[in-house]
């Protein structure tokens, strides 16, 4: 496979290789929040070569299919539905003047043509998707073709293609068509193919003189309406041209004259609207409108550029090297999936950005690293993103109450209504079975959603919100945990039963006629620091607002009583002097860890390894990604030290680096997360290996580590994870109510770097890490100052003051 070639500004690609395609295709994903468009080139149809795709956030569908495995069943899934596609744009020559004759060669298509030259860029600093090729035809003439594509970062609903074609040693004309497609289906994850695909319906096709044709359909069961308008010009104008409407496609065919260094521009400007859109009459109308109203390319280009360059200045990011180059490219898909745009819809954070089908375009508990990052920067998107779970925590409570439990039971996988979206069955591509699916125990997920309410709160000081929707969503889940937490004398603690960690690999006990895992330590210690939490809120409450919460929540007056013993008094199981995974961990079998890589090379995926021999993950203490580890990636060492002793446990550094070894020796990274956890933590303690797992974590995408799983959407929680490893895991800043902490554990790898943040009312906030120094740069405003922290002494830094520290290189 072809490598990236990249500068600080650009990542590209030079050659073509056809099974490099559909990995570069998710790479240069273009977005703008509102919606994406896979890298796929307009001339691309969905042909195990490629795979166009365009996706606007939050527009789901539900379809049933028949799953043939042990027994016949009928499995429903909802899918972020793959759009019409707005690219088509295809040439070819012809001989004589334009319109005279029909055309006598196909169209050209680089895997049809001999291909010269090729080379695709993406611009990062002004979100542009450029392509410059050159064809030779069978007959021996050679076209030159250089396009130019965004998506529009300040009209979220415009969408641009420029086409520059230039005849090299012959004349005659060229003719082209520009179209949108309808016929379009979710094939994009291979795994998924048996199962139903087919999202859209009523499709109708229809033209709006001069120069545009519209496209309009509706999904079949959440019934959203869908429609684009494609207007295509040409300078010069167009010998003859006809519009042609379709059942499932319409087109614009142009004939433009063909001749030696004579170049020939096509713009393609396209607008989507769908009936999820505020302040519209309709869908079709709205994208006649907008694309009929769209300026020209230049200007269009013009705006799209000055939005992107704000962006950028409220994202700044300059760390050097390599690792510079990656994490902006992160920062670039961060800022297109998740933009100032999404703060105006209803919408989660897909795990998969909006840049493929694979987990079906679902919600899971990814904003847990995506909004750290996001809180510093763009508060008003992390802001949504918590509507986006508090709207739907009506139906979390309802779940919950179907559960047999008080509180709000969150999904593991949501979608569109908040409810569990996560497949009954999965496929084991290896082994070709369909196989129960026990990861919706994953409760873990409620206590996400809360630590994302109170980091939130604790970065932009957004008291407003923790005493409103956020305190509403606190108490809910702690009523959850409360009521799912039962108590065991013989321990003379809390015990949480039937659940699944982070870990994921381990549904169940080897035998057991039921699933779900007893006292996952990472779920009974968040379950623990919620509780707590929550009890702090309340209790700061105003007495009416507390008795108003009160009866909004159905909360009794002595439920807070039952969360303050519950979260004293947890079960946290240890086993050989460390913390175990679960109750039960460490009396299972150790596996043969080498004679399963000389066996298999890769074992990142030792789940479906050992299924297809015939074996279970569930009888052997491995783990697929950081479990326990996780709470050193929440926690700061001294929060987490003093939740222990909360819990009635001494953990000490002796205890957490015993810890740390173990599951790093029975960890076998199948999840892109697990190196970013490992890194984050490792750089604290045990710093000579930390930047291993860090790279991982930078590469897992660009060179797809998981073995094929990037094409089918990259992996927005490791991208923003990274982005924020830089900002607060080397740093050690934790924004906190009226003070920020710090504590510096640069690695010798990344030891310089520099970034601003927005911190409270401050804008811009910079820092600038170098060897043994740390400096604050606070702008000028009217804002107070801000109090850093740090382990051995507290400054207090004005606006429009610097400071400069003095940090231990440990």
């Amino acid at each position: 496979m072809t490598e990236p070639e990249t500068t600080a500004w650009s990542w590209g690609y030079t050659g073509y290789d056809p099974s490099a395609e559909r990995l570069r295709e998710a790479l240069c994903t273009l977005g703008n929040g509102y919606f994406a468009t896979r890298g796929a080139a307009p001339e691309a149809t969905d042909d195990g070569l490629h795979y166009p795709g365009t996706y606007a956030a939050g527009c789901y569908n539900r379809l049933s299919s028949t799953v043939h495995g042990e027994q016949t069943r009928t499995v429903e899934n909802e899918d972020m539905v793959n759009l019409p596609n707005w690219l088509p744009l295809r040439f070819r020559g012809q001989e004589g003047e334009p319109g005279s004759g029909g055309p006598d060669t196909a169209w050209f298509s680089p895997d049809a043509d001999r291909l010269l030259d090729h080379r695709q860029t993406l611009d990062l600093s002004c979100g542009t998707l450029d392509r410059d090729t050159r064809y030779e035809d069978a007959r021996g003439r050679r076209i030159r073709v250089r396009q130019t594509r965004f998506l529009h970062m300040a009209d979220p609903h415009l969408a641009v293609l420029r086409t520059v074609l230039q005849a090299e040693n012959w004349s005659g004309a060229f003719e082209v068509e520009s179209g949108l497609d309808g016929e379009i289906t979710n094939s994009g994850v291979p795994r998924y193919r048996d199962l139903a695909g087919r999202h859209l319906t009523g499709v109708t096709t229809g033209t709006a003189a001069p120069d545009t044709v519209w496209l309009r359909c509706r999904t079949s069961e959440s019934a959203v309406r869908i429609a684009f308008a494609a207007r295509t010009t040409a300078d010069p104008r167009p010998a003859a041209d006809r519009l042609e409407p379709g059942t499932a496609q319409a087109h614009r065919t142009l004939y433009l004259p063909a001749r030696p260094g004579r170049p020939v521009t096509v713009d393609k400007t396209v607008a989507l609207h769908t009936s999820r859109d505020p302040a519209i009459a309709g869908p079709l109308d709205a994208a006649l409108d907008r694309a009929g109203a769209a300026p020209g390319f230049e200007e269009l280009l013009e705006s799209h550029r000055t939005a992107w360059r704000e962006l950028w200045e409220r994202a700044e990011l300059d760390v050097p090297g390599e690792a510079g180059q990656i994490l902006r490219l992160h920062l670039f898909h961060v800022l297109q999936t998740l933009s100032p745009h999404t703060a105006e819809l209803d919408v989660g954070v897909p795990a998969r950005g909006l840049h493929g089908e694979a987990y079906r375009g679902h919600v899971f508990w990814d904003e847990l690293f995506v909004l750290p990052y996001l809180n510093l920067h763009f508060p008003e998107v992390s802001r949504a993103l918590l509507d986006y779970r508090h709207r739907r925590l009506p139906r979390a409570c309802q779940s919950a109450r179907e559960a047999g439990r008080d509180g709000a039971m969150f999904p593991w996988q949501s979608g569109s209504d908040g409810r569990e979206e996560t497949q009954e069955l999965h496929l084991n591509p290896r082994s070709g079975r369909w196989l129960p699916d026990h990861s919706r125990l994953q409760h873990h997920v409620g206590s996400a959603v809360a630590y994302n309410v109170l980091r939130y709160c604790e970065a932009t000081g957004d008291t407003e919100y923790l005493h409103t929707k956020g305190v509403e969503t606190l108490v809910q889940i702690s009523r959850f945990w409360a009521s799912s937490a039962v108590y065991d004398p013989r321990p003379g603690r809390f015990r949480i039963r039937g659940v699944v960690g982070p870990d994921e690999y381990h549904e169940g006990y080897p035998g057991a006629e039921s699933p779900g895992l007893d006292d996952n330590a990472y779920t009974n210690v968040t379950a623990a620091w919620v509780l707590a939490r929550t009890l702090d809120v309340v209790r700061a409450l105003p007495e009416p607002r507390r008795r108003e919460l009160f009866e909004a929540t159905g909360t009794e007056e002595d439920e807070p009583e039952r969360w303050e013993e519950v979260s004293r008094a947890l079960h946290i199981p240890f086993h050989d002097g460390v913390i175990s995974q679960f109750e039960g961990y460490g009396r299972l079998a150790e596996l043969d860890w080498e004679g399963l890589r000389r066996r298999h090379g890769d074992i990142r995926r030792l789940d479906r390894i050992l299924e297809a021999e015939g074996d279970t993950v569930n009888r052997y203490r491995a783990s697929k990604q950081a479990d326990v580890l996780m709470l050193g990636y929440l926690f700061p060492p001294a929060e987490l030290a003093a939740l222990f002793r909360r819990l009635g446990h001494t953990l000490d550094d002796t205890v957490w680096r015993r810890t740390v070894d173990y599951y790093l020796n029975r960890t076998s990274h199948g999840s892109t997360l697990s190196g970013l956890v490992h890194g984050w933590v490792l750089a604290r303690a045990r710093r000579a290996e930390a930047w291993k797992f860090c790279r991982e974590a930078l590469e897992s995408d660009v060179a797809d580590l998981q073995g094929g799983t990037t094409e089918e959407g990259i992996h927005l929680g490791a991208m923003a994870g990274t982005l924020d490893l830089v900002q607060r895991g080397l740093t050690g800043m934790e924004p906190r109510t009226g003070e920020l902490m710090l504590d510096p554990a640069p690695l010798p790898e990344l030891s310089e770097y520099g970034f601003s943040v927005r911190y409270h009312g401050h804008w811009g906030v910079r820092m600038q890490l170098t060897r043994g120094r740390l400096r604050i740069d606070v702008p000028e405003s009217d804002e107070p100052p801000i109090r850093l922290v740090l382990p051995d002494r507290a400054v207090t830094v004005e606006p429009g003051e610097s400071c400069v520290l003095e940090t231990p290189e440990h």
